[in-house]
């Protein structure tokens, strides 16, 4: 995919920020549409279908973590990467945009190289992931790869993308103990920091929406499946 190819929609509701990083992202060739507020976000990129939001936490009215939260809850839109700009860098901001569905964040004020930087990383980390055609079973349920569900006992279980991507990776090798190294490299890739929290968090949520008790810790270690 080029980069001509390729759509980038930019939220933030101060305009100058979004002239400044719709020229830069411009330059380097992507198709660039730009919105001021979640909601028209969210309608923006159920019509244009982006591969790629940046998206701005600190929004009036609806703010970038609820606005993330809907946007992972639309299917089209489940393989689109969403990066956070973000002025905070308190732990708190950084867990709260990976329990979202995020998959990078970008620090303000942005730097239009690191920026780029990270858009290309991620765009060519999820492009050379190999698609599995693969469904899973266990004893418990179904993951539905193709479309992105778990369904147990005939219910259909939305997760976020990254939850998702966790429980597959931890059901495609049942009793094998994956560290949090392994996760994070798998993951979300060996461009993006997270702390140890942001992946307990997301355990958490998986095993909350499942209802699973098959995800054991394995202490100091990391995480598996287990088929007993």
């Amino acid at each position: 995919m080029t980069n001509s190819d390729t759509i980038i929609l930019l939220v933030d509701d101060e305009a100058d920020i979004l002239e400044f990083l719709g020229y830069n992202l411009a330059k380097e060739g992507y198709q660039i549409f730009k919105a001021s507020t979640g909601l028209s976000a969210i309608e923006l990129a159920k019509r244009h279908k982006p591969h790629l939001i940046i998206l701005d936490i600190m929004m009036p009215g609806l703010d970038g973590i609820e606005t993330c939260n809907q946007l992972r809850l639309i299917p089209e839109l489940q393989n689109t990467l969403i990066i956070f700009l973000t002025a905070r860098g308190e732990d708190y901001s950084q867990v709260a945009g990976f329990e979202a569905g995020a998959d990078d964040y970008v620090m303000k004020p942005i730097k239009p190289k690191v920026l780029v930087s990270r858009i290309k990383a991620l765009l060519k980390r999820f492009s050379s992931i190999p698609e599995i055609s693969s469904n899973l079973m266990t004893k418990e349920f179904f993951i539905d790869v193709d479309r992105y569900l778990v369904i147990k006992n005939d219910e259909e279980i939305v997760l976020a993308r990254k939850e998702f991507e966790i429980l597959q990776l931890l059901v495609s090798r049942p009793n094998k103990v994956f560290t949090r190294e392994d996760i994070f490299n798998q993951v979300w890739g060996e461009d993006v920091i997270v702390g140890d929290r942001t992946i307990d968090v997301h355990i958490r949520r998986i095993r909350e929406k499942v209802r699973t008790g098959h995800i054991k810790t394995i202490k100091s270690v990391g995480y598996k499946y287990d088929e007993e």
